[in-house]
């Protein structure tokens, strides 16, 4: 298990807001990139088990956590698909300015192709009970909120919820200047994620130096806080191994800048240990 202290500052609530919102909308959506080739042919990089921890930091201050999880292969309408779920919330000491309490979870066909099911739920103020209910017959995806559903919409082919792509994306390799688009749809609108694999460098954080890929996504097609900061872009790095696994994630948005670091990593390959593990003399 790997840790990271942390400081205590100030802080504001509705920083705390747009944060933890769009680290999740951002995140995923980033990872809505993959080649046209079909997943199936080859090996996964992933198993259920799997379980990787970030911390998120506004500027230096750490708000609280995020936990990316792989359950137990279900069946989902007589389809045997992959349980993927993210859960988000904030420190203790946070609660008292804006509590976060989110889980998300995407169903996936075994063979990675397209999404089966996606939820997610809400607590606090802004409450939510999402279902998107995805109709590969009509091809069509249909969003509801607390039982209330809007009307379907249509879908790409091989289109992906906002969590399974992450996942889809860990699918195929990486290279310098590489560039990747995929459909990625929430429900209420269906878009085509963007990314291009920037460069192949060491960063080093409190866990380790790891061998990364920077993948930078261009934002424009996420709304809010995004949508009004000048040139924002995502940052990511990813660990430049069969497992693919994000590790540092860097945004700048008009209410400042938020990270998120790896912190732990349970049940993945050990070629993922940082190289200033792996190797003392590094």
């Amino acid at each position: 298990m790997m840790k990271v202290s942390s400081s205590d500052s100030h802080y504001s609530r509705p920083g705390v807001q747009l944060v933890f919102t769009f680290f999740v909308i951002a995140f995923m959506m980033t990872f809505g990139l993959t080649e046209n080739i079909k997943a199936v042919e080859k090996a996964f990089p992933f198993n259920p088990g799997e379980k990787l921890t970030f911390q998120i930091k506004w500027g230096f201050i750490p708000a609280g956590e995020v936990v990316l999880e792989i359950l137990p292969i279900e069946s989902i309408n007589r389809v045997k698909s992959y349980h993927f779920v993210m859960i988000a919330k904030t420190y203790s000491f946070f609660d008292l300015l804006y509590k976060v309490r989110d889980r998300i979870e995407g169903y996936t066909d075994i063979e990675m192709t397209h999404s089966i099911l996606y939820k997610e739920q809400k607590a606090g103020k802004a409450k939510r009970n999402v279902i998107v209910n995805f109709n590969w017959e009509k091809q069509e995806a249909q969003y509801s909120n607390f039982g209330k559903k809007r009307r379907p919409i249509p879908l790409l082919a091989r289109s992906f919820d906002p969590l399974s792509i992450f996942y889809a994306f860990r699918l195929h390799d990486l290279k310098e200047n590489a560039e990747f688009e995929n459909p990625v749809t929430d429900g209420k609108r269906c878009i085509m994620g963007k990314a291009k694999v920037v460069k192949r460098e060491k960063i080093k954080l409190a866990s380790g130096v790891y061998d990364t890929y920077l993948v930078e996504s261009d934002l424009k097609n996420i709304s809010g806080v995004f949508a009004k900061s000048k040139n924002a872009k995502l940052k990511v790095w990813v660990t430049a191994d069969t497992h693919r696994i994000p590790v540092k994630i860097k945004s700048k948005v008009i209410v400042g800048s938020f990270v998120a670091e790896l912190i732990s990593a349970e049940k993945v390959g050990r070629d993922v240990t940082p190289l200033s593990l792996a190797n003392p003399n590094f």
